[in-house]
């Protein structure tokens, strides 16, 4: 083997697509799905076949492995290599051709399958196979790995809807098999035909055999399909540049029949009598009774079983038909015959989808014990009999015991086919060991169960090494003559399926630090332990999905670019080998991982829409809090990470006007943005002539009272709330301060501010920082969320502001009274990174205990108030804050009570506080409002309201679409406004009568010193 510089050279002189050798390019490529790990040389993405051959020609000549890759999400490690890693999705992966009235289409190997069912759809047409990673998994590894899926019991595996294939040979042979010997290398017909007994019998029958090389396919009575052959091959005989697949008709409707169960041994022998009544062989139901899925899961999988029918195991039978009604028919029919403890029929398609999301995140949440504990694949999903699965149930859940392990079966009852994430110990020696006994004497049971080692995802490196336990040697063998006939150098993929690597090399937990690594977040949920939160990335690449289904958020960058480095995947893997130390060399400091992080929008959308809760924004602030440790920071991070500060100063000098009238002067505005790296097709926000405190202190209640009780004439009985003054809502829109204050005590609550606590001559922050001291020395101490220093990774500022603010809050604490946050960004702040952050302050969890969201406010502590009836449809986007951490139900109820009809879009407005301020970032940001925000808004209806919670989004909104988006307080302080004389008043009438003072309140404020909520 030559130097890399030699073979690079090479390979950009032969190839149109990108040739990258360079450490992001290769750490993103070091592992898949799977627990397996392998750095390559480098990676290509090529243009065409003629790329593909040309790349071939040059590894061949200086003996280099190539290895195809597509989504990356394949769970036995066979997308990973030593040497050059073929990328398809850059520029292979187009829908070539779509015959609507033959059902066939042609396709590249990069081609995302839900690209192909989104094109299919308009003609009443799917592909069969829909594996769980739909929305990410490409056509070329569905073909390589010969996928399934939920529906395979209807429409069966990849192999059973290919027809043809182009391929390349390892020695530039292009091929097109079929049926038939036609396309088939030298060689193989006389090895089959040869052969025929062994292949007569030598393979056991059940719908989901996957394991090995599917050699019965070139029995003549199966039609010699050397297509079929290549499917499950995994990349190891030749290179796959463009393939014919069959689509089939898809029902119309859908109903979704769930059947509860005592347990998912009960479950899976239900499964196969229920596959066997009604089959379209038994003659019972008709072919078109069917059920179109058969997926089991049991109890320790379900997040909450609320909205299932009873039981600790259940059954999704999916029914299809020309019409709603008949679909239901088809599902009752199911559920009245099945022997099961309950059962449901859902048919509206919002809570088919919600279930199926149960379903198809299972391969992430499944990492995951119920007690916090990892679990890993590996053996992810053998196979066996479906009439014997039950039997299968139990004896392995018997061995998981005898090895003290756990595992959480779930997956294709219906074709006898298990996944399972089991809790290995990959990290010591003693563990692996365990590991390899324990895969010895599973794969013992599964052939004594008459299974398949692998039923959907592969053998791989996970479990080739077993082959000869199902196959015996002789066929091992003949497998290995079969790759000599296609790929004679071993060129192709090397260590899967034939002269495998060991099940338990190339682990890709082996080169990550055993000792503890020193952070800043306090890591709850993985022990404390930075590494331990990296390793939650298992790569299903749920973040990979290139369009956004339903209120999603994850990955807006990489929805964006469509670059593997801005998906949330892309970025845990660069941080795993920062950890590692061996391609990414340069730890903390390291440019590649800012780079990468530098375009996520810390919008927190995986912390909620990632099957395994990877937090990349929380990664992100810890990753700039070391890698900008005793060094300079980029303008933007003084600039916007201190925003508190600079507005509190504007504020304290009543300079707003001046500063706007400055803005307004385009010269003298670029050049302020430039200075502040402020991206320069941003305009700047306006500085409200007034805060929200000043209009607090000087309000005067309609009684004339004042405000010393925070709400004047509700007196001090009413329930107290106190109401945070961010930084936001302080300095650049107080509308949504004061319609809040309005609505609050129009529904009966008491409102006040936290208090603020004197200052002489202490600077802003922790004091570290001494610059312009004397213009930053607050007169007051103001709480605040730290929500700017934690997004600009200003962690020591974060931890010196939050520890301040706890003081202060110190008597709400001790009154438990709830704290009212309305900018969502600041509330996730307050509940997510305050109590991680400091989680050595016990005050810290209090805190985030007591936030409300406006709507959690009014729906806990005003239940019995009715918001004004506005009946207008209303658009917008869920703050992508309050969809990832806050949660948005008490929203959605409000809404409805106000007469708000309409859904609001998922993703992100893409401003997400700094980012879209910062130079540099503009056209992402733009993109991502691009995606969902902006359409809808442009499709709405003339007197539709425009919804936007958090200051960014309608930012965005007003820069970016000329509309002006609002607070929900807003809608309904205008709503209050416009409604019968004295609505407020009877409102807080009704809420003093129906709300008692709590014990414990904090007093009202002393004479003398007025509601103040101060400014941060």
């Amino acid at each position: 083997m030559t130097g890399n510089a030699e073979l690079r050279a090479a390979l950009r002189a032969a190839v149109r697509g990108e040739v990258a050798f360079d450490v992001t390019s290769r750490a993103l490529a070091t592992m898949d799905a799977s627990n397996y790990r392998r750095v390559p040389l480098g990676v290509v993405a090529p243009r065409d076949a003629d790329d593909v051959a040309a790349v071939l020609e040059v590894c061949r000549a200086h003996g280099v492995p190539v290895v195809a890759r597509g989504g990356g999400t394949s769970i036995a490690g066979q997308a990973t290599g030593t040497g050059v890693v073929l990328d398809f999705t850059r520029h292979m992966n187009r829908l070539v051709r779509l015959d609507a009235e033959a059902r066939t289409a042609v396709v590249q190997p990069g081609l995302v399958l839900d690209r192909l069912q989104e094109a299919a759809a308009p003609h009443g047409l799917r592909f069969g196979p829909d594996p769980s990673t739909h929305g990410r998994c490409t056509l070329g590894g569905m073909i390589g790995n010969n996928s399934c899926g939920a529906h395979s019991v209807a429409w069966g595996t990849t192999a059973d809807n290919v027809r043809e294939l182009d391929v390349v040979t390892a020695r530039g042979l292009r091929l097109r098999p079929g049926r038939g010997w036609a396309g088939a290398p030298d060689g193989l017909r006389a090895l089959a035909e040869g052969e025929r007994a062994r292949l007569r019998t030598g393979f056991p029958e059940l719908p989901r055999r996957i394991s090995g090389y599917a050699l019965d396919a070139l029995l003549p009575e199966r039609g010699a399909d050397v297509a079929r052959s290549l499917c499950g091959s995994e990349g190891t005989l030749a290179v796959l540049t463009e393939a014919v697949v069959d689509l089939v008709e898809a029902p119309r409707a859908h109903a979704l029949a769930v059947l509860g169960y005592a347990d998912e041994g009960a479950a899976a022998e239900a499964a196969a009598a229920l596959v066997a009544r009604w089959s379209p062989r038994s003659g019972t139901a008709g072919s078109g009774g069917r059920p179109l899925t058969v997926e089991g899961m049991g109890a320790d999988l379900v997040p909450s079983a609320v909205g299932l029918p009873r039981g600790a195991a259940w059954l999704f039978v999916e029914t299809g038909g020309d019409s709603t009604g008949e679909a239901r028919a088809r599902a009752e029919a199911i559920a009245r015959e099945a022997d099961a403890v309950d059962t449901l029929v859902v048919t509206d398609a919002a809570g088919q989808r919600a279930l199926w999301r149960i379903r198809e995140d299972a391969s992430g949440t499944a990492t995951r014990m119920p007690d916090g504990t990892e679990a890993w694949p590996g053996w992810e999903d053998c196979a066996v009999p479906p009439a014997r699965l039950g039997a299968y149930l139990r004896d392995f859940r018997a061995l998981l015991t005898a090895h003290g392990l756990r595992g959480t079966p779930y997956g294709h009852f219906g074709d006898g086919c298990i996944h399972v994430r089991i809790d290995f110990d990959l990290l010591t020696a003693a563990g692996v060991g365990r590991f390899r006994r324990f895969s010895e004497e599973l794969a013992d049971l599964v052939v004594a169960h008459g299974g398949s080692l692998s039923g959907e995802h592969g053998d791989g490196q996970a479990r080739a090494e077993l082959l000869p336990r199902m196959y015996g040697e002789d066929m091992v063998a003949l497998f290995e003559r079969v790759k000599g006939v296609w790929d004679p150098d071993d060129l192709l993929n090397p260590g899967m399926l034939v002269r495998p690597a060991p099940l338990d090399a190339n682990l890709r937990f082996a080169v990550l630090p055993r000792g503890p690594v020193d952070v800043a977040f306090g890591y709850p949920g993985d022990g404390g332990d930075f590494t331990a939160a990296v390793r939650r990335c298992v790569g299903v690449a749920k973040c990979r999905t290139q369009t956004a289904s339903g209120p999603a958020v994850m990955c807006p960058s990489y929805r964006a670019t469509g670059e593997e480095r801005h998906s949330t995947r892309g970025r845990a893997r660069l941080l795993h080998e920062m950890l590692a130390g061996e391609v990414v060399t340069d730890g903390w400091r390291s440019e590649e991982v800012r780079e990468a992080l530098d375009l996520c929008l810390a919008c927190k959308g995986c912390r909620s829409d990632c099957p395994v809760g990877v937090d990349m924004a929380t990664y992100k602030a810890e990753f700039l809090h070391h890698h900008y440790a005793g060094r300079r920071r980029p303008a933007a991070h003084h600039v916007m990470g201190r925003l508190p500060v600079w507005l509190r100063w504007v504020s304290r000098t009543r300079t707003a006007p001046l500063v706007d009238a400055l803005a307004a002067v385009g010269p003298l505005a670029r050049a302020a943005k430039r200075a502040g790296g402020i991206a320069p097709e941003r305009g700047l926000p306006r500085l409200a002539r007034e805060t929200f405190s000043r209009w607090w202190r000087r309000r005067a209640p309609e009684d004339g009272s004042g405000p010393r009780g925070g709400s004047g004439p509700l007196g001090a009985s009413a329930p107290l709330v106190v109401l945070w003054p961010d930084t936001f809502t302080e300095h650049l829109s107080p509308s949504v301060g004061r319609a809040a204050v309005e609505v609050l005590e129009a529904a009966g609550l008491r409102v006040a501010l936290p208090p603020t606590l004197r200052m002489r001559g202490r600077p802003v922050g922790d004091g570290r920082s001494r610059n312009a001291a004397a213009l930053l020395t607050a007169r007051r101490a103001r709480v605040c969320c730290g929500l700017t220093y934690v997004s600009t990774g200003q962690l020591d500022h974060a931890r010196a502001v939050l520890r301040r603010t706890l003081d202060l809050m110190e008597p709400v604490l001790a009154a438990d009274v709830p704290v009212v946050v309305l900018e969502p960004s600041c509330a996730a702040a307050l509940r997510s990174d305050l109590p991680e952050l400091l989680h050595d302050d016990p005050r810290a969890a209090r805190l985030a205990a007591r936030v409300l969201t406006f709507a959690e406010a009014l729906e806990r502590h005003a239940p019995h108030w009715r918001p004004p009836r506005l009946d207008r449809p209303v658009v917008g986007q869920t703050h992508c804050h309050q969809h990832a951490v806050l949660g948005d139900a008490a929203d959605r109820r409000l809404r409805e009570a106000a007469g708000l009809d309409g859904e609001l879009s998922g993703g992100c407005c893409g401003l997400a506080g700094n980012f879209g301020f910062e130079k540099g970032h503009f056209e992402v940001s733009r993109a991502c409002a691009e995606e969902a925000l902006l359409p809808s808004v442009r499709d709405a209806a003339r007197d539709a309201v425009v919804l936007a919670d958090g200051f960014s989004c309608r930012t965005q909104l007003e820069q970016l679409a000329g509309v002006r988006g609002r607070h929900l307080a807003e809608i309904l302080a205008e709503g209050l406004a416009a409604g019968p004389a004295g609505a407020r008043e009877e409102g807080r009438k009704k809420g003093r009568e129906e709300r008692p003072a709590r014990p414990g309140e904090p007093p009202a404020e002393p004479e003398g010193r007025p509601g103040d909520p101060g400014e941060r």
